[in-house]
């Protein structure tokens, strides 16, 4: 394909960028490899918000910042991205969008963007742009089963025609989000990117976020505030300037900004009513 053509996407350098080399025939473990090394290699980050730059879709745009230049983004740009990388392995892709229903009681925006796999008449639930909470693995589209992956265990269930991602949580099954199975074309991802990322009762707006997951370690920045969790311990560190969180930006989540870079709209604490992947 023409690196030119709007849709080229640079297979070798995504699967560089993830870390992996194997198999790329269309299969169920090959779909839960890669879902797996892009969730645990690319943080989850909402940066170009509070530097004031646009958050944009097309591929050309989210190769250079997730690929080439080693960024991490959130749920538009991460499965937006793998889901072109699966279409061009021979993967049948359906976007999906949903109402996040994680740490709020209140009706919210489809502003969640996931995907849809079908695989030999088998469907998956994937979805690499969740932050901490998300899957490592796509799970069955089916209402039920529990499926534990590392420190997590998620499930789906049918509540009144919605289908619902549901993780165990300190014991409860607590909802992450709600969604039909009503495809989404790309003027459906850019408008909800565009309230995302613009509008200003976006929590994405009021506040910074960086979150990077392995099964040993989980890492998340809120604002000025880095938890970092090992097992069943968490240590909870307060960043005291600009020069220390661009240090913790590189040491923590290897993201890299050159020195006097400043963000827009940090604050010292989480709003009570802000939820979501954040």
């Amino acid at each position: 394909m023409n690196p030119a053509d709007p849709n080229f996407i640079d297979v070798n350098a995504y699967l560089d960028r993830i870390g992996d080399s194997g198999d790329r025939t269309p299969s169920p473990e090959v779909l839960e490899r890669l879902h797996f090394n892009h969730v645990t290699r690319i943080p989850f980050e909402n940066l170009d918000i509070h530097l004031g730059r646009p958050i944009r879709l097309d591929l050309a745009s989210l190769q250079s910042k997730l690929v080439w230049s080693r960024r991490g983004g959130y749920c538009f740009e991460q499965n937006t991205l793998f889901a072109a990388v699966l279409e061009e392995l021979g993967f049948h892709v359906t976007r999906l969008s949903g109402r996040v229903r994680l740490r709020t009681h209140r009706a919210t925006p489809r502003t969640h963007m996931f995907l849809n796999i079908t695989l030999k008449n088998t469907t998956w639930l994937a979805d690499v742009g969740f932050g901490g909470e998300g899957l490592f693995r796509p799970i069955p589209m089916v209402s039920g089963p529990s499926s534990h992956q590392h420190d997590r265990t998620f499930r789906l269930i049918d509540d009144e025609g919605l289908w619902v991602l549901q993780s165990l949580i300190e014991g409860i099954w607590t909802d992450l989000y709600a969604f039909t199975l009503e495809p989404q074309h790309s003027i459906d991802c850019e408008v909800g990117n565009y309230y995302t990322s613009t509008h200003p009762d976006s929590p994405f707006l009021r506040t910074l976020t960086v979150q990077s997951r392995t099964p040993e370690v989980r890492q998340v920045l809120r604002n000025r505030e880095l938890e970092i969790r090992r097992g069943g311990q968490a240590t909870l560190r307060t960043i005291a300037s600009d020069e220390e969180l661009l240090h913790v930006l590189t040491e923590c989540f290897d993201l890299r900004f050159p020195p006097g870079t400043r963000f827009q709209s940090i604050v010292s604490a989480l709003p009570a009513n802000v939820a979501s992947e954040l």
